[in-house]
């Protein structure tokens, strides 16, 4: 390894990140940044490192500062308003989102989370129209429908919340997630509980 090139520290922090050691992850975007303060791709992992341990304020940060140096990056907007989201600032998370969609109008994840930031505002239709488009681009994403699926149930429609439900259970989700879904579907008869449950 080079030590003088940033850009292998990084992706050695990648590497770290993918197998969970997060501690040397952090030592390798953080040499990375040592190298080039505008490398952001290291600010970048050093947030989706801080976003995976739940510390969303240095999270927000980090993609933050990634953002500064590469404001055309729709990847890092998405990540940004997903940690702007975890802090319940909607607001801001929703303009974050839309900046990526923005930016490429495929991009599934920025999609879904503003789905999900529009749900956890009550804004149930707009989160059922952003879902309807994204089917068009991820139609087997068994969480899609899952999350069509919780807000039809807020909106008491029944009927479509179950094949919803349905829907993604058929997709063959992970194990975890069947039985989110399965206790989705045991719920929608019961009255509204407080649910957290998220694919």
């Amino acid at each position: 390894l080079d030590s003088n090139f940033a850009y292998a520290h990084t992706l050695c922090g990648h590497e770290y990140f993918a197998n969970e050691d997060f501690e040397k992850g952090l030592v390798c975007f953080r040499n990375a940044i040592k190298i080039d303060e505008r490398h952001y791709n290291a600010w970048y992992g050093l947030g989706t490192i801080y976003y995976r341990q739940e510390k969303y304020v240095n999270a927000e940060y980090h993609f933050g500062r990634a953002l500064k140096i590469n404001t055309r990056s729709s990847v890092l907007h998405c990540y940004r308003g997903m940690a702007l989201h975890a802090l319940n600032r909607n607001s801001e998370a929703l303009d974050c989102l839309q900046a990526a969609i923005r930016l490429d109008w495929k991009n599934p994840l920025a999609k879904f989370e503003k789905a999900s930031v529009l749900l956890s505002e009550e804004r149930y239709e707009e989160a059922l129209a952003e879902l309807e488009i994204l089917k068009d681009f991820a139609p087997r994403e068994a969480s899609v429908f899952f999350l069509m699926g919780k807000i039809y149930k807020k909106l008491d429609r029944t009927k479509q919340a179950m094949l919803n439900f349905s829907t993604a259970l058929d997709l063959k989700p992970a194990s975890s997630d069947v039985n989110l879904i399965k206790s989705a579907i045991e719920k929608l008869q019961m009255p509204e509980d407080s649910e957290d449950e998220e694919l």
